[in-house]
């Protein structure tokens, strides 16, 4: 009972607890590994960065924000054209770097 008592107040506080903001785009103009290094570089620098990852052959880059933290639509997409590559796609998720990084290996991976 106790057990049960606790997976259902942990299902009800993790969602909340540690909700997870990532911009997530599709980019245009990467054609090599240089241009997305790049790109990472940049998004790495950004002090409200919680995890960065570029995926050259699917064209996405995703920024993870750390809890409490923001980077506004406009900024993100300044970086990015700031480094020469423009953005057809921009939304942000409720998934980690990891999760996005992880949906795209899988996808590829069904590809093949």
């Amino acid at each position: 009972m106790k057990k049960l008592l606790v997976t259902l107040m942990l299902s009800v506080i993790t969602p909340a607890a540690f909700a997870v903001t990532t911009i997530k785009a599709e980019v245009n103009g990467m054609v090599c590994a240089f241009c997305a290094k790049g790109i990472e570089k940049k998004l790495n620098a950004l002090p409200q960065k919680q995890s960065a990852f570029v995926d050259l052959k699917s064209r996405v880059v995703a920024l993870q924000l750390k809890e409490g933290q923001d980077v506004s639509n406009d900024a993100f997409s300044k970086v990015i054209e700031d480094a020469g590559y423009s953005i057809s796609k921009l939304e942000r998720v409720n998934q980690t770097v990891d999760a996005i990084q992880a949906e795209i290996a899988k996808a590829e991976k069904a590809g093949k």
